[in-house]
């Protein structure tokens, strides 16, 4: 399939794949119990004012034609206005952006800063000191909650040493402060993603290490250092991609959790408080925000695997 026609194909699939998600994110927001203009002005409010607020929010209409109106305001741009703020979403979104998306980009380079070569090393020699420390880590890892290592981060790293900042964020404008800020939070996330890449790169290289190319490049010669780098290893990379891709939406989610543990001002925060001040229109973006996140890091893999194996490139 020409590559041209296989991306138009891709892109018809995305924008059906995201009427179909923004439909079902629509549809569960809307069932969760409460009433937005009933909170804002409080449970004594009178009836009368609780209904102009509702027809003032536009809550008033036919369930369809709110839907529809959101639908086109996102291929438009126009996110809408947040009841509890009342400002537009879409700034709302771009400012929490500026925070979270340097945030889960720190976490994401840490974690295969610290998986890759962990993994790498403690499959050259399985049940050695490396392999043993390695397997510690991702039991570590994966069994304890991010969260919970930003409190740990935060009585040892912040507290107790005084390192770093126990949370906030003070903005770009602070330069070192404002990245010293968002290290403990990205270690927090970091380290749990971090345990399962390392345990899926020891398998990948212990796997690629046994197949016959490999043993034929070290009977042509070459050393065990050159067949790690020139073979093993590039040839182990796709399950590490693979796991990377599907460990976006946990990232994400786990940055919900991070954001207000550490109290940063992120796309996170803004998700909760929204939430649980049933801004409706901002959790709706927010949802979808994140779900079109993990749609274009599925494309991203798909086109790292064409990368990376050159077998897939004829089928482009």
């Amino acid at each position: 399939m020409p590559p041209l026609k296989k991306f138009s194909r891709q892109i018809a699939g995305l924008v059906l794949l995201l009427a179909v998600t923004s439909l079902v994110i629509f549809l569960a927001i809307e069932a969760a119990p409460g009433d937005p203009a009933q909170i804002m002005l409080g449970t004594n409010a009178q009836a009368d004012t609780v209904a102009a607020l509702r027809a003032e929010l536009g809550l008033d209409r036919p369930l369809m034609v709110r839907y529809l109106a959101w639908l086109g305001g996102v291929f438009t741009g126009d996110l809408g206005t947040s009841y509890t703020y009342g400002t537009p979403v879409a700034e709302l979104i771009g400012e929490r952006l500026r925070v979270t998306l340097p945030l889960t980009a720190m976490a994401t380079l840490l974690a295969v800063a610290i998986s890759l070569p962990l993994g790498v090393w403690a499959a050259q020699r399985p049940n050695g000191p490396v392999d043993t420390l390695a397997s510690v880590f991702s039991q570590f890892g994966i069994a304890v909650p991010n969260f919970w290592i930003g409190l740990l981060l935060i009585l040892g790293l912040a507290l107790g040493l005084g390192w770093f900042p126990t949370g906030g964020f003070p903005g770009w404008g602070a330069g070192w402060l404002a990245v010293q800020a968002l290290i403990l939070p990205a270690v927090a996330l970091a380290l749990p993603q971090a345990a399962v890449l390392t345990r899926v790169t020891r398998a990948a290289v212990i796997e690629v290490t046994n197949e016959d190319f490999v043993r034929t490049a070290r009977a042509k010669g070459l050393t065990r250092n050159r067949a790690l780098w020139r073979h093993t290893v590039p040839n182990a990379l796709l399950p590490v991609v693979t796991m990377l891709g599907l460990q976006i939406p946990f990232l994400i989610s786990g940055a919900v959790l991070v954001e207000n543990v550490f109290t940063l001002p992120g796309i996170g925060t803004l998700a909760y408080s929204a939430l649980s001040q049933r801004d409706l229109i901002v959790v709706q973006n927010v949802v979808l925000l994140f779900a079109i996140v993990v749609m274009v890091v599925n494309v991203i893999v798909d086109a790292l695997y064409v990368l990376l194996d050159p077998r897939l490139r004829g089928r482009a």
